[in-house]
């Protein structure tokens, strides 16, 4: 693997991974995509696990772009009706899970690396 230590501002701080992670997903359109490659970043040890924690919550919020893309192609325009609340509530459900989750990334990480040992 290349240096990365240029990328260490951006990798040691879970804030910072967390808005990656939905702007990645974002990008591709891909929450799987973007777990999967955070998953082979830690495994590789270039990534610690508090920040792939808050990367995955990121990526849970960006894909739900995905609803909010298809709301503006069905509804030529802003999304109305149906499927502005499917997309209201996929994004309002995502967002409260990873704003109560965010603050503990670090627990969550001892506790995964206790486990997964």
């Amino acid at each position: 693997m290349g240096n990365i230590d240029h990328l260490q501002w951006f990798i040691a701080n879970p804030i910072y991974m967390f808005f990656g992670g939905i702007i990645m997903t974002l990008a591709w359109q891909s929450s799987s995509l973007s777990t999967t490659a955070i998953i082979a970043l830690v495994a590789s040890g270039a990534v610690p696990l508090p920040a792939a924690i808050a990367c995955v919550l990121g990526a849970n919020i960006g894909t739900t772009g995905t609803i909010w893309l298809a709301g503006l192609l069905v509804s030529d325009g802003m999304p109305r009706g149906d499927t502005l609340r499917i997309a209201l509530v996929h994004t309002g459900v995502n967002l409260l899970m990873a704003i109560s989750l965010l603050p503990f990334v670090h627990h969550i990480a001892k506790y995964v690396g206790r486990v997964g040992q």
